[in-house]
């Protein structure tokens, strides 16, 4: 079957003896029978990895520049804090509303399994770009089909949450209780010297921050813990370069439960054995497990973070329509022997 390639330039094959114009050699000569374009020329599109390695991890840079905007120590102003507590507040009271708000008690069941949660920990940080990036490669070389759509669903999905980051910064359980910014000022309390400098201990809590929540049902505070902080993990929030540029308050939508779920998406129809069918169902609610149970989402994250997977698709997918069109008018003018200025790319 002949095919069509559009990348950055425009080859034509249609078959054995064909030439470029459309007609087939018969003897030296083309055969004005062949000149019409033939039944079989379909067009495909093909990708480059290089390319995409390109667009994707320029993609993240922006998307990480632009997310801890809303929420790193290098951000100004000290409303960021008070803000994001004051929207757990009002998450809480809508959980409670409806009768999800169980976070803490989940979370204080699994406190005696350390190890447990040290795995979570490291889960936390790693599962959530290694797979993704691996489920990306896979759709490359797997779905090629469908591999734009699910490219330009996966950056729209991102590009939403980070408005969400703007409009809605959110604290995460696990620092409701935490020492509030610039606090930490001893080194007793965690302060370092550096260079006979006394530098305070970077910390973005709300512990300082009078609620009626706070003391709900006689209680003296919300009970999370940070299990990254008490239990250990492949990094700390609170010292380093995390501390410096990461968006502690980046919590709703939860891009941990959107990107699993979008694995999940992508992965089923090549899952064949029934058990890859159950580790493709599994990620997804394991990461919901891992999310609550170390204090950095609420469940309504989580349902954030799946509205924001279908919002990516629904971009996604008007941009890879948009751009199915634009290669089809292009292919009907390079058949009719009139290609548009620059080819089809």
């Amino acid at each position: 079957m002949g095919k069509i390639y559009e990348t950055h330039k425009v080859k034509s094959y249609l078959g054995r003896g064909a030439h470029p114009s459309g007609g087939s050699y018969c003897g030296g000569h083309m055969s004005d029978a062949s000149i019409a374009s033939p039944p079989d020329e379909v067009r495909e599109h093909r990708t480059r990895w290089w390319k995409e390695v390109l667009i994707m991890g320029g993609f993240y840079f922006v998307y990480s520049l632009t997310r801890n905007q809303f929420g790193s120590i290098e951000v100004k102003g000290s409303d960021v804090p008070l803000h994001s507590f004051n929207n757990a507040m009002k998450v809480i009271r809508w959980e409670r509303a409806i009768g999800l708000y169980h976070e803490e008690s989940i979370q204080q069941f699994m406190l005696p399994y350390k190890w447990i949660l040290q795995v979570l920990n490291t889960y936390y940080g790693t599962a959530h770009f290694a797979v993704t990036l691996g489920v990306f490669f896979v759709l490359f070389h797997k779905r090629k089909d469908v591999f734009p759509l699910f490219r330009n669903a996966l950056a729209a999905m991102t590009g939403l949450a980070i408005i969400g980051f703007a409009l809605f910064p959110l604290m995460p359980p696990r620092l409701l209780d935490a020492p509030c910014p610039g606090t930490v000022k001893t080194v007793a309390e965690g302060a370092t010297i550096v260079e006979g400098v006394l530098v305070p201990k970077a910390t973005f809590g709300g512990d300082c921050i009078p609620n009626k929540l706070r003391n709900y049902n006689g209680a003296t505070n919300f009970g999370f813990v940070d299990t990254l902080k008490d239990f250990g993990g492949p990094w700390d929030f609170d010292s380093g370069g995390i501390a410096q540029r990461s968006n502690q308050y980046a919590a709703m939508p939860s891009l941990h439960i959107g990107w699993a779920s979008w694995c999940a998406f992508g992965i089923w129809p090549l899952a064949r054995r029934k058990w890859v069918r159950a580790a493709v169902l599994l990620y997804p609610a394991l990461t919901l497990f891992c999310i609550i149970v170390t204090g950095n989402h609420y469940w309504l994250d989580g349902i954030g973070g799946l509205i924001a997977l279908g919002g990516g698709f629904v971009v996604g997918g008007a941009v890879y329509r948009w751009n199915q069109r634009r290669l089809d008018a292009k292919f009907a003018e390079l058949k009719s022997g009139h290609p548009a200025a620059g080819g089809i790319s």
